[in-house]
């Protein structure tokens, strides 16, 4: 072969070897880089879950959990009772003084009981009734009697029941001749339904027995009972029953 074939078959295979060169470098880096893969992937293993798991109680029985005691406290001081020694208060007695006797007046004596008398001698048609309703056959209703009627003989003597003032002498529109007594202890005694003339006078002292009227049927409200006389008794202001101030 002339040297002219020997350049041409030298040029062809030089290029060939270039790109034989190249492929097998290229083949040889695939090699490598699978190799590497396949070692990574068995180095990393792959997740289970990708979820987050979180710790969770195991079921079981319950268990009761008791608070342990507290200690009691203790006293700073005895607790026991401490027994005091107190003075009995003694009563203070009072330094005589030489003017006390002149200048302290004498104890009272005590008042004797005024005597109480009936105020006429008769039969007691009505009783007293000041907390509950009683029929009047005069005015034919129910109302309070505040008083008792004592039926008598017209013209019988009112006498007062103790010892006294009187208070008024009046022609009463209801009661009709009335005399009041104020017997100086919170009592005041009422005699009405009188004869219209009367021996005495708003201001009289009067004793028990003293005559202030005689028996009538002066009363408008109470003339239906006939000639009878109205007594009524107060206690400082307040009704009583007179049966029961005549049987002190």
């Amino acid at each position: 072969m002339d040297n002219r074939g020997k350049r041409q078959a030298s040029s062809i295979f030089g290029g060939m070897g270039f790109y034989i060169a190249l492929l097998v470098c290229v083949l040889a880096a695939g090699v490598v880089g699978y190799f590497a893969l396949l070692n990574d992937n068995e180095a990393t293993p792959e997740p289970e879950d990708t979820h987050l798991v979180v710790d969770q109680p195991v079921q079981g029985p319950v268990q009761s959990v008791s608070k342990p005691a507290a200690e009691p406290a203790k006293p700073v001081i005895s607790q026991e009772p401490v027994a005091v020694d107190k003075p009995l208060p003694t009563k203070a007695q009072a330094v005589p003084d030489a003017h006390d006797e002149a200048a302290a007046p004498a104890p009272a004596a005590a008042a004797e009981p005024q005597p109480v008398q009936a105020p006429v001698v008769g039969e007691t048609v009505a009783v007293f009734s000041a907390d509950q309703l009683a029929y009047d056959p005069t005015l034919g209703d129910w109302r309070i009697h505040d008083g008792i009627d004592i039926k008598a003989a017209a013209g019988d003597a009112v006498t007062a029941a103790a010892a006294g003032t009187v208070l008024t002498v009046e022609n009463d529109g209801r009661l009709g001749t009335t005399v009041t007594v104020d017997h100086n202890n919170g009592y005041v005694t009422t005699y009405a339904s009188l004869q219209e003339d009367v021996p005495v006078l708003a201001g009289d002292e009067v004793e028990a027995g003293t005559v202030l009227g005689t028996v009538g049927n002066t009363s408008l409200s109470e003339a239906g009972i006939g000639a009878h006389l109205h007594f009524s008794v107060t206690k400082d202001g307040l009704p009583v029953d007179p049966a029961e101030y005549l049987s002190e």
